[in-house]
């Protein structure tokens, strides 16, 4: 199996960056291209060749790697770049993804993908082109208190507005708080597994790519009908629609209904102020613009605009644009207990100032206010911050605590619910599934063993919360469930070793992706497509088997099998027969 590459095509080529000496260079790599495609299969090739078995992942020996597919700047939708690295919130793999220009930006300068190695001995930060690289000084960026101001300032010292990516960390990364992340433009992100905390154990401040190269298709008729196609699909039908409509937040209503609305740290699947933190209450109350990544026709992204007061002044306010999905209004709407659409903007703006990944900040936090209820923890350990249901101002100075650590507690808290759990007590509420803080979805047990087993720990590796709602604990068996996520998390490394957006899963099915990638040259079929998902998993799961990661040593808060969910009844032994199933199948060691 290969895939057959155009000639001239720089998606084989790999700029390699090393950071301790301050140097750079180019290496052809046809061979991880051929086998892994680009994307997730290209990246987790580069992680084994880069990364050492037990290495600290805030060491210099831990790479940052960028990756991104054969579509991209082919097709609308193939928007995503992925970076892979060791987690150091987990410990084991650490893989994100982010849309915005980062993709297109990379393979336009005429690179399939970046290795970042070392530590340099001061704040930097990366200009990239087409034949070079520069490195800025960053020493007036660090510590700066909001990553906004960090953007702005990177924007202004560089040219090539429309066409160049801007990625940066905000304090969060630069003190390597484990769930710190990446901010992509500025309202796209590497969100989840601390990518911004490797960046800040690097003294990496940012990176601005940019290139104008062009691609050529060897045929221009097949490569217009595909084009035309995939461009339709996302526009005139109703695939993408929500999305652009309303959004992720379209989610909110519909999965309170049914009971599945993470509440009060999942105490309650549904959530009394749902209605007025929805897509439509979002959409009607503050919506201020849409906004789309690179090459995409959908604009997915919404901003609010949410007007502030200033101090002592009436009259006088700020209007701040902030996005806003299902997870964020999720993880500090439902899950802190806040109910008034302002304030979780307000939670959310202060998280994207810290450079935080939301979902975490507030699990953790939902787990910190339970904590508090029960005794486990007292005031002496927030500060004297009253973390209670609803409490925002109290959960917006939290927020400042996780980055700022003035205490044993919040640092604990700065390396996440499965480590403060482990320290303060409080196992069986902390909602962390192999370490990654769960998603906006208690839908039953599918949506579970996809936290547990997914390569990332990412809802979005399995899709089980869709699962749930469509197949009843009582219509299936634990194998089944196993069986039927593996397939699912299989294709999606064939989309995401495209670079191809997960929403646009519906459009890009296996006969699509294989006249996509035919008509623009590359001949691959859908035989291949499948063998490559297949050993692109099985290569993330080994790599975590190398760094320790072992399936029977997960654990499964209590919290999970005494809220009810829509899905049905389920237990402890169940998940286990689930998870043992999915490794047997997975497991390239066995």
């Amino acid at each position: 199996m290969s895939l057959h590459l155009i000639p001239g095509d720089p998606l084989p080529r790999v700029l390699y960056i090393d950071l301790t000496r301050l140097r750079f260079w180019v290496q052809e790599r046809p061979d991880i291209f051929e086998s892994g495609m680009g994307g997730a299969g290209a990246a987790i090739h580069l992680l084994e060749e880069e990364c050492p078995a037990g290495c600290d992942p805030l060491a210099p020996e831990n790479p940052i790697i960028f990756a991104v597919g054969p579509l991209v700047g082919y097709y609308p939708l193939a928007s995503k770049t992925v970076a892979m690295f060791k987690s150091p919130h987990t410990g084991n793999l650490g893989e994100s993804h982010a849309g915005g220009r980062s993709a297109v930006a990379l393979r336009m300068a005429g690179y399939g993908a970046l290795v970042i190695r070392g530590r340099s001995q001061r704040p930097l930060y990366l200009e990239i082109d087409e034949n070079n690289v520069h490195f800025r000084d960053a020493s007036a960026l660090w510590g700066l208190r909001s990553s906004y101001t960090a953007g702005a300032v990177l924007r202004q010292n560089s040219t090539g507005s429309g066409y160049r990516t801007i990625l940066r960390i905000g304090r969060a990364g630069e003190r390597m708080v484990s769930y710190a992340c990446v901010i992509s433009e500025t309202y796209r992100h590497f969100g989840r597994l601390g990518l911004g905390a490797v960046f800040g154990s690097k003294q990496l401040k940012g990176l601005i790519i940019g290139g104008k190269r062009s691609l050529e298709a060897t045929d221009k008729k097949a490569y217009r009908a595909v084009y035309d196609e995939i461009y339709r699909a996302a526009t005139q039908t109703d695939v993408m629609k929500k999305y652009h409509q309303l959004g992720t937040p379209v989610n909110v209503e519909p999965l309170n209904a049914i009971g599945a609305l993470p509440t009060r740290n999942v105490q309650s699947g549904r959530f009394e102020h749902a209605d007025a933190i929805s897509g439509e209450a979002l959409a009607a109350g503050y919506l201020g613009r849409r906004v789309a990544c690179a090459h995409c026709p959908v604009a997915c992204i919404h901003l609010a605009a949410l007007r502030l007061p200033y101090p002592n002044d009436p009259y006088f306010f700020k209007t701040a644009m902030i996005g806003y999905d299902h997870e964020p209004i999720y993880a500090v709407g439902s899950m802190l207990g806040i109910g008034d659409p302002a304030l979780v903007l307000q939670v959310i703006d202060e998280c994207e100032v810290q450079g935080l990944d939301v979902i975490s900040s507030g699990v953790a936090l939902a787990w910190a206010s339970e904590a508090l209820e029960k005794g486990l923890i007292g005031e002496k350990e927030t500060g004297g911050l009253a973390l209670r249901w609803g409490e925002a101002e109290a959960y917006l100075q939290a927020i400042r605590n996780i980055v700022l650590q003035p205490n044993d507690f919040y640092r604990a808290l700065a390396k996440g619910t499965e480590h403060a759990a482990s320290i303060y007590g409080g196992s069986d509420f902390a909602m962390s599934f192999g370490g990654n803080e769960m998603a906006g979805y208690h839908t039953g047990p599918g949506g579970y063993l996809g936290y547990l087993t997914g390569a990332r720990h990412s809802h979005l590796d399995s899709a089980g919360y869709s699962l749930d709602q469509k197949t009843p604990v009582s219509s299936t068996t634990p194998e089944e469930i196993a069986a039927a996520l593996l397939k699912e998390e299989r294709w999606r490394q064939v989309l995401t070793s495209l670079s191809v957006c997960l929403f646009a899963r519906g459009i890009y099915t296996p006969d699509v992706v294989t006249r996509a990638l035919q008509a623009a040259g590359f001949g691959w079929g859908c035989a291949d497509l499948e063998q490559m998902g297949s050993e692109t998993l099985q290569r993330k799961n080994a790599f975590k088997q190398r760094q320790g990661f072992d399936f029977s040593n997960l654990r499964l808060p209590r919290r999970i099998f005494e809220t009810p969910a829509p899905a049905g009844e389920f237990d402890e032994a169940f998940m286990r027969r689930a998870i043992a199933s999915f490794a047997e199948h997975v497991n390239p060691q066995r």
